[in-house]
């Protein structure tokens, strides 16, 4: 299995009414459920735009300079995501197209180089 990297830019999606934002949701939800049931979804999370950013950070000689702004120029922010761990280029073709119909607005999938770290599992309290 490889894991993939499905996206949106918030600069892709136009302008949406709370009423059709829930109603995107609801579709999305549908294709994300579907991802649960063939055990394809790794994660996901949709809240992501210009607005979440809470600082950046930098390496100068050696140590972590931290700013709350400005932040790196780009015409572009991340407006959501979801991993998926799925056989081949195909499948993830695949869900990147349920969510591009689901959403009415594009998807880029990226193909990860290898596997990634996962958190520990956290002892029983």
């Amino acid at each position: 299995m490889t894991e993939y990297l499905i996206t949106f830019n918030d600069e892709w999606v136009q302008e949406h009414t709370e009423e059709q934002i829930k109603d995107k949701a609801a579709a999305a939800r549908e294709v994300l459920d579907d991802m649960r049931a063939v055990d394809a979804l790794v994660f996901t999370n949709g809240g992501l735009d210009r607005s979440t950013a809470l600082f950046s950070v930098e390496a100068r000689d050696g140590e972590p300079v931290f700013s709350d702004g400005p932040y790196v120029e780009t015409k572009e922010h991340l407006g959501g995501f979801c991993v998926v761990d799925v056989a081949d280029d195909e499948a993830a073709r695949y869900w990147a197209g349920r969510l591009a119909t689901a959403l009415e607005w594009p998807q880029e999938v990226h193909r990860f180089r290898g596997p990634g770290q996962v958190r520990q599992a956290r002892p029983a309290v």
